[in-house]
């Protein structure tokens, strides 16, 4: 520990000083508590004037190293300092300029340098973790008294130094200093011989060396030294480089020079599907989600996603405030729908390849593996400000390795089922239109000609649609092809009054939609989907559905349950306070009822349609009548 003002040093000699200083600088800028400095230095037994003798030591570290509380003048009040000593109600914090702390420097640069070497460029990556190494004088805080904070704090900085040092090392054998390496990795390997990275990569600079003997040498003594002392065989890793070295197979020679790749700024990526026409009745929305990615954390992108039933017109929002969001994200606009052309959950890997093409790096430099791709994908977007916008996510699996680095990015996603992730910063939630919404809808599509002709067929439409944009603009592009109908044919068509061709399919509208989340629920929830839409019932309890699919109320709760969270089920509350009712959108229904049944379905169906009609509507009476012989759905 040294502390130097203005070139002079001001260390502290008291060794109570030291670990005072010492705690207050490794967390710098932080309000230290001040029963955990106590505990720092006396632990388990602090002196009777124990609050006397830290106010003591506190002004004692304020004289020496002449700090004031304000970091903008010293305790004299006409010196300009970067530092200061405040005291809280609970504690005390030392403000510090970062730079003034060698930890918060060496933690910068080796940051810096694993992003270099991530991103190929070796020769800055050895320099810049070499720059970090050289703030290193010896063990971290060895010469101050520790209690468990600083013994912590200086286990965390050593870790951190073999890291760095790892990869120095790992920057030089790609620059092809192999020889160089050599007395340096000897003393490191002799000095830690269960270290299996140190041998490893001492192997490897002997293998290149020329002196293969000498690299299974090594090996046989890190095997054996394994054994002796952990009870360990050799990793994965070191037998297959063991062998390779056996082999002298040709992956262990010196890899050709890469040129490290760089994102072109002067085209930067805007994948964003087209913004479309102006959404009706989502005005709250939109502010809503601009105010969320707009709502910047220290660490980490604001991670917005938006839900909703079928239809409702996510995809369309999330274009609409992709495009209006545009200003604060000038190095790219990147877009990826997270569901493949067969309806199935697409793979992170591929889509961060399709990121990376888009940064324009080359083929050759896309790494093969996942965790590869999302390093160097969070790599570019350490220093840059870029929307990700990811369609259709369906499990936070796919969410987590497509997330940029910087906080001054965004993330916007839209879910076909709700998520939960600690990175989700805000959830905006999209339900049907009203009445008014819908009928501006209608009119901005059909003209207000029209709709004044049959008003009531228009309000009719909207409640027959679910006030659904998705089924309201299907609706309306059908009556657009056929300008000589009337509002009421289609009315008519939809409620099926009519058997006119073309005109008593609205359940194709959402179809669809609802089949593509239908397919991502497991087994189980698609069986009770599909019966429990076929009922005439409007409202489910746990209890019904218990009866009705002849299972227990916690698997019937389950099952529901997982229905709402891939939204193809509405959830509200029941009579009692602890018991919530669960119903279809009617349009959902409609949509389910032309889902492919399976025999376990006609079965069920046959025994409901013994029931009198009047009774099934009902939904309670005819529980006794269903078919004991039914198979029970298994969950």
């Amino acid at each position: 520990m040294e502390v130097f003002r203005h070139g002079v040093i001001l260390t502290p000699s008291a060794p109570k000083l030291r670990t005072v200083l010492s705690l207050l600088a490794v967390q710098a800028r932080i309000v230290v508590r001040t029963d955990k400095i106590i505990e720092e230095l006396w632990e388990d037994n602090p002196p009777a004037s124990v609050t006397t003798t830290l106010q003591t030591y506190i002004y004692q570290l304020r004289k020496l190293l002449r700090l004031g509380t304000s970091p903008n003048v010293d305790s004299a009040g006409d010196t300009p300092a970067d530092a200061a000593l405040r005291t809280s109600p609970y504690g005390y914090a030392l403000v510090l300029d970062p730079d003034m702390l060698d930890t918060i420097r060496f933690e910068r640069l080796s940051d810096q340098g694993r992003r270099e070497l991530e991103a190929g460029d070796t020769n800055a990556a050895a320099e810049t973790l070499s720059r970090a190494l050289r703030l290193w004088r010896g063990p971290a805080l060895v010469d101050v008294g520790h209690g468990p904070v600083l013994r912590a704090e200086s286990l965390r900085l050593e870790e951190m130094l073999k890291n760095a040092l790892e990869r120095r090392i790992e920057a030089d054998l790609h620059l092809g200093r192999h020889h160089e390496l050599l007395g340096e990795l000897t003393r490191l390997a002799a000095e830690q011989p269960t270290h299996e990275g140190f041998q490893a990569k001492l192997m490897l600079a002997l293998h290149r060396a020329g002196r293969r003997s000498e690299a299974l040498k090594i090996y046989q003594r890190t095997r054996s030294t394994l054994a002796t002392e952990l009870g360990l065989d050799p990793s994965n890793d070191l037998e297959q480089l063991h062998r390779a070295v056996l082999d002298a197979d040709e992956s262990l020679a010196l890899p050709r020079p890469r040129t490290p790749v760089r994102l072109n700024r002067s085209r930067p990526p805007r994948q964003l599907p087209p913004e479309g026409s102006a959404l009706m009745g989502r005005q709250p929305q939109v502010g809503a989600l601009l105010a969320a990615l707009s709502a910047r954390q220290h660490h980490a992108p604001p991670v917005v996603v938006i839900t909703g039933p079928p239809g409702s017109g996510k995809s369309a929002l999330c274009a609409q405030v992709g495009h209006r969001a545009n200003g604060p994200y000038p190095d790219g606009q990147l877009y990826a729908r997270l569901l493949d052309a067969h309806g199935r959950p697409a793979d992170p890997r591929d889509v961060l390849a399709e990121f990376l093409r888009a940064m324009d790096v080359p083929e050759d430099r896309i790494p093969a593996t996942l965790s590869e791709r999302s390093r160097l994908f969070r790599t570019w977007t350490a220093d840059r400000h870029v929307l990700v916008t990811l369609d259709d996510v369906v499990q936070t699996d796919q969410l987590l390795p497509l997330m940029p680095a910087s906080p001054d990015c965004g993330v916007l996603v839209t879910a076909r089922r709700q998520l939960s992730a600690p990175e989700v910063t805000a959830t905006v939630e999209l339900g049907p239109l009203n009445v008014e919404e819908g009928m501006r809808l209608l009119t901005n599509v059909l003209g207000k000609h029209r709709i004044a002709q049959d008003e009531a067929a228009a309000h009719e439409l909207v409640r027959l649609c679910d006030g659904l944009p998705a089924a309201l603009q299907a609706a309306a592009a059908r009556l657009q092809l056929r300008p000589h109908w009337p509002l009421s044919k289609l009315v008519k068509g939809i409620k099926g009054e009519t058997a006119e061709p073309g005109t008593s399919h609205h359940e194709l509208f959402l179809y669809p939609s609802v089949e593509l989340s239908y397919r991502l629920t497991p087994s189980a929830v698609q069986s009770a989907f599909r019966m429990l839409t076929r009922l005439d019932v409007s409202t489910f309890s746990p209890h019904l559905t218990a009866h009705l699919l002849r299972i227990s109320e916690i698997q019937a709760e389950r099952l529901l349950d997982e229905l709402v969270e891939f939204q193809l089920m509405m959830a509200e509350p029941g009579g009692e306070s602890d018991v919530l009712q669960y119903r279809f959108l009617p349009s959902v229904r409609a949509a389910a009822r032309q889902l492919p049944a399976d025999e376990g379905d006609a079965l069920f169906s046959s025994v409901y349609q013994a029931v009198p009609a009047s009774r099934g509507a009902r939904g309670d009476g005819f529980l006794n009548e269903l078919g004991a012989g039914r198979a029970p759905v298994s969950y």
